[in-house]
């Protein structure tokens, strides 16, 4: 049985007629999935990035690779890659900020690779990591400036992209992190999901993650916030952010799921099908390769002590 925490590299095909069809001239996306995090059926990096992999494997013309449980421990296998996707826990934690791993991102963009982040995957420091996020995908969640409520978002308009073929209006609930740090003037960002966040995702206090003076105003004047974005940057590459993906059964929404392959695809350069990327995905499909995790406890409350007697 494979360790959970191991890093592994596995080629997500749909059988051995398609690997040996697979041709030199298909686009090699690298979908990198962060070790086990929190609960059951939340960030479920592993099992989201293998569902993806295999289902970008159905779209012509694109190769889907999916190294699982962390940074690949062999750097050959960014070789030849068209995109990369990083799905995984973010912050000073954030995978590919340690060690020299940000160096490798920057040569990757330099040489037009495109990049796209999932979820918490769009959070790294400001002062490692902002510079990389903000040339590779034109935003990123900046720690004491953006947010991370869990609410229903309510994509009423689908503006006209190449990524958005085939997505209708939807409302579903995540984590959707908003107010994101973009480009100045938003130079090369396209908002492609956004919606009025609701006045309750900011009752908590003031914090790094929860508010600040700026995004209450935003939201208190009903601002659009970007939760999916597209960037096209000056050399030519691409990149998305996508803020949801907390929730592992969200990928069971056909939308939900089909922008983000459509954006994979698309930072790859490749050709998205009329209509999108169509697939399937079944309440089986959602159970494979869940990270094996205990239900969390809530916190015992501590015993009363008896009164003294008067």
């Amino acid at each position: 049985m494979r360790n959970p925490i191991q890093s592994t590299l596995i080629t997500v095909t749909l059988g051995l007629a398609m690997a040996a069809s697979a041709s030199a001239a298909d686009k090699k996306v690298l979908l990198l999935a962060g070790k086990p995090s929190h609960g059951p059926r939340q960030h479920e990096h592993n099992a989201g990035c293998l569902l993806l992999g295999r289902l970008l494997n159905t779209v012509p013309g694109i190769k889907a690779v999916v190294n699982t449980n962390g940074w690949p421990s062999d750097k050959s296998v960014f070789d030849g890659v068209d995109a990369v996707f990083i799905y995984c826990d973010g912050g000073a934690g954030h995978m590919a900020v340690q060690e020299d791993r940000l160096q490798v991102i920057s040569s990757l963009l330099k040489k037009g690779v495109g990049f796209g982040c999932c979820h918490y995957a769009v959070e790294v420091l400001k002062e490692k990591g902002g510079n990389e996020w903000l040339e590779g995908m034109g935003g990123y969640f900046e720690i004491n400036w953006s947010v991370n409520p869990h609410w229903d978002a309510d994509f009423k308009t689908i503006p006209k992209h190449a990524i958005t073929d085939g997505v209708n209006p939807f409302k579903i609930r995540d984590e959707w992190y908003f107010h994101m740090r973009f480009q100045e003037g938003m130079k090369g960002v396209t908002p492609i999901l956004s919606a009025v966040a609701p006045l309750e995702t900011m009752s908590r206090k003031d914090g790094a993650h929860e508010g600040n003076p700026a995004v209450r105003q935003a939201v208190t004047n009903g601002e659009p916030q970007h939760v999916m974005w597209t960037y096209e940057r000056p050399n030519g590459g691409r990149g998305f952010g996508f803020t949801g993906g907390h929730f592992h059964d969200n990928w069971g929404q056909e939308d939900f799921r089909r922008v983000v392959l459509n954006a994979i695809v698309w930072i790859a350069k490749g050709d998205i099908p009329p209509g999108g990327v169509k697939t399937v995905v079944t309440k089986d499909d959602l159970e494979q390769n869940l990270d094996p995790k205990q239900v969390r406890k809530p916190t015992p409350k501590p015993p009363q002590l008896p009164k003294a007697a008067n």
